[in-house]
Formats: C-alpha cells, structure tokens, sequence
C-alpha cells in the first residue's frame, strides 16, 4: 500500500491556489477586497497587460505590523473573524467583511512573486515582506505613507500547466476591470482609480471620487445615459431576523441590451452572480422586455447575515439564502414597483440614425411653371403676356400634387388646460399606424397598437383579470404525466402553492404526477409540457413551494400579455382626433405606459430645438 503523507506546504498552498486565484481578476479582486476591509478611503489600481505582469493596488487603510503581516502570508489566518465568531458556539455566518477564509494571500504568494508592503497609522517606519512562489526573499524595512502596497508580478510564470490556460491579455484585462467596477459600484463612498502601463504610457481607466451619490456612481461606471432612463429603487420589508431592503438603480425597459453583462447584483455589499437573482430580475421585466433583450440595472439587496449563507465557495460570488423564494418575490415586487412609478417615460428621445436620415437641405426641383411668371412680374414685362402664359399654366399648377399620407384636423389653439399634458394634443394619424401629438415642449409621435396593448394589459390587472385567470378548469378526465421521479418529488413539494394559482396535481406513483385541474385561463394548455416546464423551474430557483407558485404567476402574467395583445387597436385602424386624445391621456394615467407588453417604446418624443435644427433655425 503506497505511504499516506502529508503534502509540503507550498504545493498546499498552490493546490488551494486553484480555487482562489484561477485568474488575474480572482487575485485583482481579493486585494481590493483586503483593501476595503482595512478601512480604506482611497483605492488604486494598476495594471500591466491585464494583469499577466503586474497588479499593483495601493489603498490609504489601517495598514499592518510587521508580525501581523508575517501571519497574513499563512494560510487560514485572518483578522476578520472576531473571537465570538471562531469560538465552538461561534456563528461563521454572521461575518461582515468581504474576506474571512484567510486563504488569498498565501495562495497569491504560492503561484507569484508577491510584494507587500504596509504601515501602521502610528507606525514610525512601514515593513516590506516579499515571496516568490513560496519562497520567501525579502524582509526588510520601506519607507511609504501609511496604508499598504500589494504588487503581484509573473502570475504562474513557474505554473505552466496554469499559465497556457489563461486568455489573451486584453481578454484579462477586460474580466479585472469587471471586478474593480463592480467594487467601486458597491462602495460610492471610496475613491477608485484605475491605471493601465504599458510600453511607457500610463492611462487612467477609472478615476471615481468619494462621496458620490449611489444613482451618480452607477451611471459614471454602466453609462452616462443611464441616468436619465432609469427609475432608483428603495423598498423595506421586515423578516423574522431583521430588515430587508432592495436599493439601486433600474433601467427603463426600452432601455436595454442585448446581453445580460450589465446586470450588476449585490448582496450585503458584495458582488455575487446568483441565479436566483437574475431569475428573479428576468421575471420582472417578463412583459415588458423582448426575449432576446435584457435590462440594465444595479441592485443592492442588504438583509440579516442569518438569512444568507456567503461560505459557499471560495470565490465567494455564491451565495444561498435561507428562503429563497422570498428573497425572490421582494425583488420582483420591488423593480414592479419602482418600474410603476416612472417608466410611464420612453427611453430617450428618436434614434440618432434615424434622426440623420432626415432631409436638411431642400433638394432641387423642376423648373415649376410658376417660375416664368414670377420673372415677369420682377421684370417689368407685359402683363398682357404674363395672362397669356398664366392661363397655359393653370391645369399644371392647380392639379393636386398627389394623395396626402395621412389625415389631421385642423389645427386649434392649444387649449390652457393642455399644457400640463405630457404627451400633448392629438393633432392628426400618419400610415393610420403612428398618432401625431403637440406637447409644450415639442412633437409626440405614438405607436397607437404598442400603446393600446400596454393599456389593455393595465386594464385587465386593475379589474380583477388576474384573479379570474386564477379559476381552475377540472378535467373531464385528469391527465397522466410521465416524470423522472427528481421532478415528481419537486413538484409534488410545490403542490400546495401551485393550486393557489388553479393548477391541482398529486403524486401518481413513483415516476408520474396526475393533473386534476388547471388555470382557466390556459386551460388548453399542454399539460404535460406545463409541468415539465415547471419542474425545470423549480430545480434552477428552489424547492420551495412558493417559489413555484411565483413562476407559474410570471408565466399567467404572460396569458394575459397575449390577451391584451390580441384585444388591443392594431396598426391600420383610422382613429378620430377624440379617440386619440382619450388614448393620450389614459397613457399618462398608466403605469408602465412607456413600454409596450414586448419591450418595445410605445412614444418617441421630439423636442423643440431637435425641430428648429432640422430646419437650420438653432
């Protein structure tokens, strides 16, 4: 039998490298997090070919002794567990700091050369201490202001077997600016600056100051637009341990991407990548985004330390919450609700492409038969020969040009009363299709079917339709389905909550869950496939019954979004001047009139001085 022994040190520490230090963001992350953990005000960031050849961060925090920091290099050491966190009645859950496991550093050192470099606030002289993969090289005194350098250089230069595995540079590059942004976005009360060297330039990437407002923070990092198509969010709700509360910035529905990159979720300050919560940010925008589109948001979910588990894995970009379903109807409710109060707005104003399209110099015409009596009468000629060539000329120009596009009514004084209208005035329909209003403050154009919808879907809500679809319809003969037994057990846990929603199922033997009613509203619905749908739905978000009972609610959100579709005006119908002023105005009374059921903008608004610069006037 081969001889059981334990492993050296440095290969233990390059073992559990693997998993704290797949990268260089993973190691770029780590330190940030030490940094804000110290107490630091100011944070900066360097970086040499995305951090393959140098990741330097500096920060102004607590700083460490030498000793200490002779201990932070060992593996499982750390200062940020307090005794009544370690003890044999401690509660390793209740941690509040970003880093606890004590595992980052010494797995750095163990696959780089590692500098670190520290002082005291009160400390006379700083320490240096240096490492390279394993080995220690350096421990000396530095001179340096109070706070601590970190300096990683050649990561895994003596790994090659993890060296061939990492991507280009700029690839690199592109995943460590991630991290720092999502730090900074975490943190608007430090500054953040981030610097890229290379071949003896510098160039400042990031350059965010301390103290800004949370909304400013998020827009400087995601993007500039974001801050005028978006709504913040801000909701308490009590829990048996404490408060939960949802905060942040969400974008406007048609303000949107076509990737879910700029999702950026927070838990308790620390930025995580959980499922559960973009399940739950996709099922809040289920009728108001395409498919293929995905909004742009930052949310900051803070709740007890009992209610999430952060120990999960050693990234610490996992997290489980104790209950999960929820966590996950308070955020659907809290982006519903923050949605409802202002994206009655359309993101921004007309596509710029579209706007270029538009004709800003007069094209030159044919020679009009108005032309040569024009002349005569500056010239002075004959007036007898001016009739003459008037009379030839009266069929050409008295003949109608051609069919007019679309219909207005005569245009009347905007009424006192219309100037508190944010969409206007009906003034008239063009293709039958787009409703043409004047506001106070510039031109409307609405997508009258895109508007309808939305109103329609609004419209049922408000009466009740929800709850109708909530009706069961029993089956003449209950249907039979055929599951993997995983699936019958989930679903069978989740029985209880789905018949709140009208769907009525048990266990039939060990492989198949009988169907003995269905919501009315789908009640032709294969019901096979609905249960298979939820079964997968429930193993990506939880077992809990509610949490399946939340889906199927998203999902007769969804019946009802067709409904409206198909009961709404559509494209092509003539409306009167009243018709569309009543459309107009029931808009502004509706929530999430912005949008149509699709993602779609159901109004564009052209401004004033966008109308005086198509016409050379600004």
């Amino acid at each position: 039998m081969p001889e059981i022994r334990r492993l050296p040190s440095v290969l233990v520490n390059r073992i559990a490298a693997g998993e704290v230090v797949e990268r260089p963001a993973a190691a770029l992350k780590e330190l940030v997090e030490n940094a804000i953990d110290a107490g630091a005000r100011r944070i900066g960031v360097k970086l040499a070919e995305g951090g393959l050849t140098r990741i330097e961060v500096v920060d102004d925090g607590c700083g460490m002794a030498p000793d200490a920091m002779a201990l932070a290099l060992e593996r499982h050491a750390t200062s940020k567990l307090p005794d009544s966190l370690i003890g044999p009645d401690g509660a390793i859950e209740l941690v509040t700091t970003l880093g606890f496991r004590g595992e980052a550093l010494p797995s750095i050192a163990s696959v780089a050369r590692l500098t670190i470099e520290s002082r005291e606030g009160g400390a006379a002289d700083g320490w240096r201490r240096v490492v390279d993969h394993g080995a220690l090289l350096a421990d000396e005194p530095a001179a340096l202001p109070h706070g601590t350098r970190v300096l990683v250089e050649e990561l895994f230069a003596k790994v090659p077997a993890r060296r061939k595995f990492l991507r280009s540079a700029r690839s690199e590059y592109a995943a460590c600016l991630d991290v720092v942004r999502r730090l900074a976005m975490a943190r608007p009360d430090i500054a953040f600056t981030l610097e890229t060297l290379g071949e003896g330039a510098r160039r400042t990437v990031l350059n965010l100051q301390a103290g800004e407002e949370l909304g400013t923070r998020v827009a400087r990092i995601i993007a500039h637009e974001l801050k005028d198509n978006s709504v913040a969010i801000e909701i308490e709700r009590d829990t048996p341990h404490g408060v939960m509360r949802l905060t942040g910035v969400a974008g406007l529905p048609t303000w949107n991407r076509g990737v879910a990159d700029h999702q950026y979720l927070f838990v308790n300050g620390r930025p995580v990548k959980d499922r559960l919560l973009v399940g739950a940010v996709r099922g809040a925008y289920a009728d108001m985004l395409a498919r293929d589109r995905h909004a742009v948001l930052a949310l900051f979910l803070d709740l007890p330390p009992q209610d999430v588990d952060v120990n999960v894995h050693p990234a610490k970009t996992e997290v489980r919450f104790r209950d999960s379903a929820g966590v996950r109807g308070f955020i659907v409710s809290g982006l519903r609700q923050a949605l409802a109060t202002g994206d009655r707005r359309s993101a921004q104003g007309p596509d710029r492409a579209a706007m270029q399209r538009w004709q800003t110099e007069t094209a030159s015409p044919p020679a009009a038969p108005m032309a040569p009596l024009l002349e005569s009468v500056f010239t002075g000629r004959d007036w007898s020969q001016t009739q003459a060539r008037l009379g030839e000329a009266r069929p050409a120009w008295t003949a109608p040009i051609a069919q007019p596009q679309g219909r207005a009514e005569e245009a009347a004084p905007v009424p006192a009363e219309a100037q508190s209208y944010p969409l206007g005035i009906a003034r008239g329909q063009v293709a039958n299709t787009y409703i043409v209003a004047e506001a106070a403050d510039g031109l409307v154009l609405v997508d009258q079917h895109a508007a309808h919808e939305r109103l329609v879907l609004e419209r049922l809500r408000a009466a009740g339709a929800d709850e109708g679809v909530r009706r069961s319809q029993a089956l003449l003969v209950p249907d039979v389905v055929e599951m993997d037994e995983v699936d019958c057990d989930r679903l069978e846990d989740a029985a209880e909550g789905l018949a709140r929603y009208g769907l009525v199922i048990e266990r039939f033997g060990p492989a198949a869950m009988l169907v003995r009613a269905v919501p009315a509203a789908i009640g032709k619905a294969d019901s096979g496939k609905l249960l298979r749908d939820l079964a997968d739905d429930i193993a990506k978000h939880g077992r809990q019954e509610d949490s399946g009972a939340l889906l199927l609610a998203e999902r007769l959100e969804l019946v009802l979004a067709t409904m409206a579709c198909h009961g709404s005006v559509r494209a092509g119908r003539t409306l009167s001047v009243a018709e569309m002023n009543a459309l107009l105005r029931e808009m502004e009374a509706t929530p999430r009139s912005g949008q149509c059921n699709h993602g779609r903008p159901t109004w564009v608004k052209l401004s004033m001085e966008d109308v005086e610069k198509l016409f050379g006037r600004h």
